[in-house]
């Protein structure tokens, strides 16, 4: 145990001296490992290696680099501008309406996209021109672009529900059909938030333009493409006609066949594309692996079943240790990004929660929305960071104070899934019982 909290503080205190976490983890978790064993470096190497080829091996992970493609893809095939004409056909008009369909737009990007960041930086180049042309407060506009962001981890196809998937042993194609639900939930309650600010403030959200049904059929008709393969990718995962990895294959096709009808692809395009897609995939592959080497570390040193122990010692309520762990995801969202926060708990809180016999995927579901709350609440809030970066005349503070009624809706949210667990677990149940 002393081992274990030693190797915990050294790699917290590599990850604030800013040392890439995939280093870190891998680092510590070698080192913890050969402490164990009495200083056994063979030892701890041979396991290394073994988690190093396995994970580079494993066919199933290549739904990663599939769906980064197909992400890329998308974004230059310029479906952002269309996809917020789309929604702002729908909720323009109404006050607030153009911040509503921001939140639509992102949730339909990010769903595609699979990246927070991304959607935030995109978003705010088409969704903030509009908003400023109708004199929307900066406060509003900002918010719910940094909100509507965070939808992207947590709405089918998400990398983190990959990641996730891959630590705990999960079926991605379960926790692909849990995320659906509350991906929905999270874009309705953020269009009650901004419904709320602007009957707070009416002119915080002015009304916009009302479009005629030939504009909006013009609207609908400029996404239908990439909302058919959408519909076909996780519908095809869904009706159980597709894997996960097989879908990622037929995504990341049906992106290059659009971006190409759409005239968007030149070489040098491309080239860019598969550059980026390689870096992110080499990136993520380097996450897990460094996450899944520190895993052996904690498993080895009994940190989970020390945790289990002391929790049946104590007899504390299930729902009480819940209620705590989710304290503790709370408070580190406030110092660390939300993939470094999901590497470092994981590993030691899913045998716990296993323990009191609560669903992983459930559980899953609950980590990744404690998670986007994080990216945009202070200090750090990854995703207010790359908007005031993006839009550089809004100061940071007035973001933060914007988004405030977002995240407080998040956390509506997070107790709704946490109370009902239903909300997650209908949809694959209902796909997979049998």
């Amino acid at each position: 145990m002393l081992i274990t909290l030693i190797g915990f503080a050294v790699l917290m205190c590599l990850i604030l001296l800013r040392m890439p976490i995939a280093f870190a983890m891998g680092i510590v978790g070698f080192i913890g490992y050969s402490a164990l064993g009495d200083w056994n470096f063979n030892g701890a190497l041979s396991v290394s290696a073994k988690r190093l080829i396995d994970t580079s091996q494993d066919y199933g992970l290549s739904v990663i680099p599939m769906f980064i493609l197909m992400g890329n893809l998308i974004t230059k095939a310029g479906l952002s501008q269309e996809l917020y004409r789309a929604c702002y056909a729908f909720f323009g008009h109404k006050k607030g309406g153009l911040a509503m369909a921001t939140v639509a737009a992102c949730g339909g990007f990010s769903a595609i996209s699979g990246s927070s960041l991304a959607t935030s930086a995109t978003m705010a180049k088409v969704a903030m021109p509009s908003m400023r042309k109708y004199g929307y407060s900066d406060g509003l506009a900002a918010a719910s672009i940094a909100a509507g962001g965070t939808l992207g981890i947590l709405i089918p196809p998400s990398v983190i529900l990959i990641i996730y998937g891959v630590l705990t042993e999960q079926s991605i194609r379960d926790l692909f059909a849990a995320g659906f639900i509350p991906g929905v939930l999270g874009i309705v309650l953020y269009m009650l938030a901004t419904r709320y600010v602007v009957w707070r403030n009416p002119k915080s959200g002015p009304c916009g333009e009302r479009m005629s049904k030939e504009e909006k059929w013009h609207a609908i008709r400029s996404v239908s493409a990439i909302l058919g393969l959408f519909v076909l990718v996780m519908g095809g995962i869904y009706a159980g006609i597709f894997t996960p990895t097989e879908a990622a294959g037929v995504g990341a096709g049906g992106a290059f066949v659009i971006a190409l009808y759409r005239r968007s692809l030149t070489l040098p395009i491309l080239q860019d594309i598969l550059l980026e897609t390689a870096r992110t995939t080499t990136m993520l592959f380097g996450v897990i692996i460094g996450a899944l080497i520190y895993s052996n570390f904690v498993n080895r040193a009994g940190l989970p079943s020390e945790l289990v122990n002391l929790i049946q010692s104590v007899g504390a309520d299930p729902i009480l240790v819940m209620l705590a762990i989710l304290g503790v995801y709370i408070l580190l969202g406030t110092v660390f990004e939300s993939l470094s926060m999901l590497l470092l708990t994981i590993p030691v809180f899913y045998p716990l929660v296993q323990s009191m016999g609560f669903d992983l995927v459930w559980f899953g579901i609950i980590v990744v929305v404690v998670t986007e709350i994080s990216l945009i609440t202070p200090p750090v809030g990854l995703n207010i960071f790359v908007l005031s970066g993006v839009i550089k005349d809004i100061k940071t503070s007035t973001i933060f104070k914007g988004v405030t009624p977002f995240w407080c809706a998040d956390i509506i949210r997070l107790a709704l899934l946490l109370f009902i667990p239903a909300l997650s677990l209908w949809l694959p149940g209902m796909l997979y019982s049998a």
